[in-house]
C-alpha cells in the first residue's frame, strides 16, 4: 500500500470518527431537547407560569380574604397535628361553653330566669315559623317554606345518623322548644337555621328592619343555647350554614320549576 492510499485511509477513518462524535453529541442534545419540550409541554401553558411579582402582590392587595383563609389553613394544620385529642372518657371540649361559663352559672343559680329566657326563645321560634308559613299561604311565595322543609328533613337524617350525647350541665325548661323538655336532635340547630331562612327571605323582600331584628334575636338565641348547654357550638355554626344552603337550594328548585312551566 503506497503513501497516498495510507493517507486516504487515515482521512476516511478520521472523518468516520468525527461523524461518530458529532452523532453522539447530537443525540445527547436531542435527548435534552426532548426532555425540555416534555417539561414545557406539561407546564408551558400552566396558569402559574404566567405569574409576575406584580401579580403575586396584586393577589394580596385585591384578595385579602382568601389570603387570610390561606394563612388560617396553615395555622390550623399546625394546630391539628400538635393538639392532643380529647380522651374518650372525657366530655367534649367546646369553646362556646368555655366562653359562657359565667352565664351558665347565673342561669343554674336562677331557674326562674332560665324559664323566662326559655319562654322568650320559644316565642321567637313561633315568630320564625309564623313568618315562614305566612310567606307561602298569604304572600304566595313558597321558597322559605320549601327551604325549611329541606332543612328539617336533612336535620332529622343527620341527627339520627350521629346522635350526640347531651352536654354536661344541660339546663332544661318545660317551656323551651320542643315544649315539655322532651328529647331532641343536637346536630344541627333547627332554631338557628330557621331564623336564618326567615331573615334571608326578609332581606330579599327588603324588609331590612325586620331582618336585622331577627338577626339580633338569633345572636341572643345562640348565646342562650350555649349558656344552657342546649347545643354544642358546632350545632349552631352548622345551623347558620344550613339556613344559607337550603335557602339557596330552594331558590334553585323554584327556578327549575319555573323553567319547566315556561317550556310547556
Amino acid at each position: 500500500m503506497n503513501g497516498a492510499n495510507l493517507r486516504s485511509l487515515h482521512k476516511s477513518a478520521s472523518i468516520t470518527k468525527g461523524d461518530n462524535k458529532v452523532k453522539k453529541h447530537t443525540g445527547f442534545a436531542d435527548m435534552k431537547k426532548k426532555s425540555s419540550d416534555s417539561v414545557n409541554g406539561l407546564f408551558g401553558n400552566a396558569y402559574f407560569m404566567k405569574w409576575t411579582a406584580e401579580d403575586l402582590l396584586g393577589v394580596v392587595r385585591h384578595h385579602p380574604i382568601p389570603c387570610v383563609f390561606a394563612a388560617a389553613l396553615l395555622f390550623f394544620m399546625g394546630v391539628e397535628y400538635t393538639l392532643y385529642m380529647v380522651p374518650s372518657t372525657a366530655p367534649p371540649f367546646d369553646l362556646g361553653f368555655v366562653a359562657t361559663v359565667s352565664l351558665h352559672r347565673l342561669l343554674e343559680s336562677r331557674p326562674a330566669l332560665n324559664t323566662i329566657l326559655a319562654g322568650l326563645n320559644t316565642v321567637f321560634v313561633g315568630m320564625q315559623t309564623a313568618y315562614i308559613i305566612w310567606t307561602w299561604l298569604i304572600e304566595g311565595r313558597p321558597r322559605a317554606t320549601i327551604s325549611a322543609l329541606f332543612m328539617f328533613t336533612c336535620r332529622g337524617i343527620l341527627g339520627y345518623a350521629t346522635q350526640l350525647p347531651l352536654p354536661e350541665g344541660f339546663l332544661g325548661s318545660g317551656v323551651d322548644f320542643p315544649v315539655g323538655n322532651v328529647s331532641f336532635f343536637l346536630f344541627y340547630s333547627g332554631h338557628v337555621a330557621a331564623s336564618i331562612i326567615a331573615s334571608l327571605d326578609m332581606k330579599r323582600m327588603q324588609r331590612w328592619e325586620l331582618a336585622y331584628t331577627f338577626d339580633a334575636l338569633n345572636v341572643l338565641q345562640v348565646i342562650r343555647l350555649l349558656s344552657t348547654r342546649g347545643h354544642y357550638t358546632i350545632d349552631l355554626a352548622v345551623g347558620i350554614g344550613a339556613g344559607i344552603l337550603f335557602d339557596s337550594l330552594a331558590g334553585k328548585y323554584e327556578d327549575r320549576k319555573k323553567r319547566e312551566v315556561c317550556n310547556h
